[in-house]
This record gives structure tokens, sequence and C-alpha cells, in this order.
């Protein structure tokens, strides 16, 4: 018989969703099956599958060791190691990211949140199976700064809340913990905080421009199109109504310093939105002037400019998140940003 007890990162989750992740090898009738069979057990009590799990919660599972090594997939975890098995591969995945990765400057941080500047050039996550991204390297952190982490890996897994592009820099916010994941995810889905971003666009805009329009994402191509008015319906396409609020800051003829507040937030929006509006991101080769971009290079920059440097959160926000209630967060722009601002605006 095998016991687990359930803690804050498993709790408030459906029984069966925690026994798919705890035994991954086990087909999903198989799991019925041995609910009904009352071989699992919920605080030793037979089990539908569809009870929601609270913080110390026991299940039972009336299994062999074989059986269950079998279906969990792995052996046991001694340490920071697993010996054998998927849990062991990701140690390894964790460790060797968080070695990697250089440059990541944490912001914030609680018991259930992290808040990190992602420098520019760092995969937010993964595109292919061979990369490595902030969300390993979050993994890797924990598993140095978190004594017990490794034992929560068979069924939670930490993530980033947010993505960036490759070549944006800035803030992205992370779950630490099941219930700050899905209280940060929520605030961002909710649109209950606030996103400022800092960008050099070409040519000069003077006045605060509310943009809004229609969004249109080729997945093949990874580009987006913005249009004033809903496009004709195209299938494979997808159409999402967006809405930016620029602000300058500095303006000059050629260029001018702004400031960005996603109000929606999509694929590439703030880079689109401005090319449509003819004031395209410094640097930016897919929506930008290519002739720009090559007198740029003398300064160093060679991609779009672009900064999540600032998130707002609302007052009186819920536990496991209340510490952040009211609270600003602002990342410093990375060098090459600072340096252009002084070239181009005499900073």
């Amino acid at each position: 018989m095998q016991s687990c007890i359930i803690g804050k990162n498993q709790a408030g989750q459906r029984l069966d969703k925690f026994l798919r992740k705890l035994l991954p090898e086990a087909e999903k009738g198989f799991l019925y099956k041995m609910l009904r069979k009352k071989n699992i057990t919920l605080n030793g009590k037979k089990a539908e599958g569809n009870e929601i799990l609270r913080t110390d919660d026991e299940i039972r599972l009336f299994f062999s060791g074989e059986t269950y090594a079998k279906f969990s997939g792995q052996a046991s975890i001694s340490g920071n190691t697993a010996q054998t098995g998927p849990v062991s591969a990701l140690i390894r995945e964790y460790e060797s990211a968080h070695s990697e990765l250089r440059g990541i400057d944490i912001l914030y941080e609680d018991d259930n949140c992290l808040i990190l500047n992602k420098p520019c050039g760092v995969l937010t996550q993964k595109a292919a199976a061979t990369d490595i991204s902030l969300n390993e390297w979050l993994g890797g952190y924990l598993l140095r700064s978190t004594p017990d982490f490794a034992q929560e890996l068979s069924t939670f897994r930490p993530s980033v809340c947010n993505r960036l592009d490759r070549n944006t820099s800035g803030i992205v916010l992370c779950g630490k913990s099941l219930a700050g994941l899905q209280c940060l995810s929520g605030l961002i889905r909710e649109r209950k905080m606030r996103k400022f971003y800092r960008t050099v666009c070409v040519g000069s805009l003077k006045e605060t421009v509310s943009a809004q329009g229609y969004l249109t994402k080729d997945n093949a191509e990874n580009r987006v199109t913005v249009s004033r008015t809903p496009p004709a319906f195209s299938a494979g396409e997808k159409v999402s109504p967006v809405h930016t609020v620029f602000t300058p800051l500095l303006v000059t003829d050629a260029f001018t310093l702004l400031e960005a507040e996603l109000i929606t937030g999509k694929s590439h929006q703030i880079r689109a939105q401005l090319a449509e509006l003819g004031h395209p991101l410094a640097g930016d080769h897919k929506y930008g002037s290519p002739s720009v971009n090559r007198m740029l290079k003398k300064y160093g920059l060679e991609h779009h400019l672009l900064h999540a440097c600032r998130v707002s959160f609302p007052e009186n926000l819920p536990e496991p998140i209340e510490k952040l209630s009211g609270k600003s967060i602002c990342a410093p722009c990375p060098a090459l940003f600072t340096e252009l601002e002084e070239k181009l605006f005499g900073r």
C-alpha cells in the first residue's frame, strides 16, 4: 500500500487530475476502475475522482511496490535527485538551465510568487524540445533554494505566467506554488493588473494614442496583422480585439521614446500596432523599416527594442498573493536600451 498526503501544491485540483500526474503511465480507465474497486481511496473512503483535494487529505493506493513503480514511471526520490525515471530527467534539465542561463534578476519573491527580469535573447518557454528557457531556469532555482522542492515534481511543475518574445526583455511573473500560479494567471486573464512596456519607435509621435483594432495571427508564419475594422474571416486564422495606449516620453524628428500600456495582451501586439500606425519599433526586422534598422546596427542594435518595464497590482488581492496588493514592480532597462536612449535622445 502507498500513501500520499496532499500538500499546498496539490490542493485545489480534482482527485482524478492529481492521479494522472501521480501515475502518468496508467490509463485513465484503469484509474477509474481502481477508484470503483476502492483500490484507491480518499481519506479512507471510496472516491469518484471529481473530489477537490484539500491540504492534508490522504490518498491510499493499494498497489504492490512493483505496480506503483510501473505506473508512476519513476523510483523513489532521495534528496534533490530522483534515482530513475522522468523526474530524474526533469531535475537534470532544471539544473542545467539554471547553470547555463545568465543575467536573470529576481525583482520580487515570496512563498508563492517570483517576479523576474528576463534578459533579451532568452526564451520564456520552450519552442522546441531541445530549447532551454526561463521556465526550466525557474525549476532549477527552486531546486537550489527550496529544500524539499524535488519531492513535489511528480505532481507539480512551477511555471511562468506570461510570455515575452525571445528578444523582448523585462518582467515575467512566475508561480512557485499551484495557488500562486493559478492566482497570477487569473489576474492576467481577467486583466486586473496593469502592464507597461518601454520602447523606441521610428518617427515623431507627439501625443498619446489609444490604439484599438483587430489582430489576425498567421500561426504558420508566426506573424500578425492589425486592422482598425474587423477583417473578413479566413480559415486557419484567429482574430482578436486589441487595445494599447502609447504615451510619448521623449520625441525627436526621427524617433520617439514611448511607454506602452497593454490593455489586452496578444502576441506581437505592440509591434504590429505601432507598425500599423506608421511608427514601427526600432530594430524590428519583422514589422519595421529595413533602412532604419540598418542604420541602428552601428549602435549595436540587432533586434527589436522592447522592454516590459512595470506591472501594477490592484489593492486587496486574495490569499496567497495578498502581499502583492497595491505594489508596482519595476524592471530596469537593459544596458543596450539605456545606451541607445542616450545616443538618440541626448540623455
